[in-house]
């Protein structure tokens, strides 16, 4: 069983505290939602965990199966078991989708030609228009289309733990049915555990979570089951920033401003 581990955990840009003490434990097959208000600190937690350049961590710690990811570059974190499925993919003009994922699966020490066909029976599983697979990564395409390029990327490396960043940002039903499905799936076909950051509980409603966690101004601020995704959708978020308002050394209302992350999309 894989687990993901962190504690403690503080980190900013610029000069900046977004994540204010961070402590949270994925492990195998579980899955943990994120939710919380614009500019808590949700996007840069997804940043930080997978080493995005400019972030710096000024406290904590993050293991994975006790390996220090912080000492990590990114894709030594990438060969350690963490995925992360970002919110807004990158386009990669002339590298090929079937390229990655088979120098992927070298790095990995697995066989290239197993990749091609794992590839196109993954793409037919999610709907993933197969023409696609040898077109340049996420040029031209969709924003439904990158994020089954993304849970197609997902499903064939087989990653210890997933970081998904707003899967559903940009998604209709069928899309999100079809990305939400296979990652639940692959909780139980390889173990897969997952942290996926959302706004909306529709996500939630195919890729069920074990806990669900509230961040504000960067600290975990409460943690419950499913049902806790239901109150968020009926009341919002008003008690738990006044909440928040008062945890840690008596952060003001500007100093929870300055807590928002200038890389991020500022409605994420």
């Amino acid at each position: 069983m894989s687990e993901l581990r962190i504690e403690g955990l503080e980190a900013g840009v610029q000069g900046r505290t977004i994540l204010a003490g961070i402590d949270l434990i994925v492990r195998s097959g579980e899955v943990h939602a994120i939710m919380g208000p614009n500019g808590s600190g949700k996007s840069t937690l997804s940043h930080v965990l997978m080493g995005k350049p400019g972030y710096r961590v000024t406290a904590g710690k993050v293991t994975l199966d006790g390996v220090d990811l912080i000492r990590l570059s990114p894709w030594e974190r990438a060969q350690a078991g963490l995925f992360l499925a970002m919110q807004y993919p990158i386009e990669v003009p002339g590298v090929a989708l079937v390229d990655v994922l088979e120098a992927a699966a070298v790095a990995k020490g697995r066989p290239a030609d197993e990749v091609r066909n794992r590839v196109e029976a993954e793409a037919e599983r999610i709907g993933f228009n197969p023409a696609l697979l040898t077109r340049s990564l996420n040029v031209d395409l969709s924003g439904g289309e990158k994020k089954r390029n993304e849970t197609l990327q997902l499903a064939v490396l087989e990653p210890k733990i997933a970081v998904l960043d707003e899967l559903d940002s940009g998604l209709d039903v069928d899309a999100l049915r079809a990305c939400a499905r296979r990652i639940e799936r692959a909780t139980q076909e390889f173990g897969l555990g997952v942290l996926a950051i959302t706004h909306y509980r529709r996500l939630l409603t195919e890729l069920r979570p074990d806990v669900v966690h509230v961040l504000v101004a960067g600290r975990i601020v409460a943690s419950g089951g499913p049902e806790l995704a239901d109150e968020l959708e009926r009341t919002g978020y008003a008690a738990y920033r006044s909440e928040a308002d008062q945890v840690g050394e008596g952060a003001d209302r500007a100093k929870a401003d300055q807590r928002t992350d200038p890389f991020a999309d500022p409605f994420a």
